[in-house]
């Protein structure tokens, strides 16, 4: 028998988890649900606690140097100490909060590469591995902001791609931020690199950072700028959106002569 537990301590025979989502489908501010199911191993076990949390990839930058890691976040216990008997099986729904500044990994049916967010489930067994699980979640963006991408599209801002980088902005609550990239429309190519807008999404609307980085001339150096605009979540009207959007660009064009 004691040999049974080192090795149940060392993961062979261990615990097992496996979370079934009820739909793999949120939004930002929004809920993931389903079910975790725990099996006990080839011995019985205590287990500290069952918790749910979220993982996302994030780019990380250093010097010259860029490399990727997970990082979790929004972690929600689902069930306090216990015991597991071996082959014992305990099916446990949970009901999970997205943060209203999650990324979100869906536009419009199509995933956005390099953008990944999972549901990570573990069991923390005292001196054992954990088994854990991760299951993929799709995040879908808020209609406030799918009505920005749609407004910068009227504009003739072409949606080039987006990622997550490690770091926070002024009124980031994670440490980490999505970055949605646009290649600035003809009038502006030439004087403009691209616009990158990221959003800071609370349960009382949305803020759109917008950063214009700048062609650099024969003379100049190419340098970006910066502003922010406050949206509610009724600001669904594009065209609406897309006048809010035109002058905010405007102005920050006018900081640096474009116009």
């Amino acid at each position: 028998m004691a040999f049974r537990d080192l090795m149940a301590r060392l993961g062979a025979g261990n615990a097992t988890v496996d979370a079934v989502l009820d739909t793999p489908t949120t939004t930002p501010g929004g809920t993931v649900t389903g079910t975790v199911h725990l099996t006990g191993g080839q011995v019985a076990q205590e287990i500290n606690e069952l918790r749910v949390s979220l993982q996302a990839t994030v780019e990380v930058e250093s010097g010259d140097h860029e490399w990727k890691e997970n990082v979790t976040f929004g972690t929600a216990p689902i069930a306090g100490a216990g015991r597991i008997e071996a082959g014992a099986r305990a099916a446990i729904p949970f009901s999970f909060p997205v943060p209203w500044q999650c990324p979100f990994t869906s536009l419009d049916g199509w995933s956005l590469r390099g953008v990944r967010i999972g549901l990570r489930t573990r069991v923390d067994i005292p001196g054992g591995t954990d088994p854990g699980d991760l299951d993929a979640v799709t995040v879908e963006p808020l209609p406030v902001q799918r009505t920005v991408i749609q407004a910068l599209g009227g504009l003739g801002f072409t949606f080039r791609g987006a990622d997550v980088e490690k770091g926070r902005l002024a009124g980031s609550d994670l440490p980490f931020y999505q970055e949605v990239e646009f290649a600035p429309p003809s009038s502006l190519r030439g004087r403009v690199n691209e616009l990158e807008v990221t959003f800071l999404a609370s349960p009382h609307g949305v803020e759109v950072v917008l950063e214009v980085d700048r062609r650099g001339g024969l003379l100049t150096e190419g340098r970006d700028v910066g502003g922010r605009l406050h949206l509610s979540h009724r600001d669904t009207d594009v065209s609406a959106v897309a006048a809010q959007l035109d002058a905010a660009v405007r102005r920050l064009g006018g900081r640096r002569g474009w116009f």
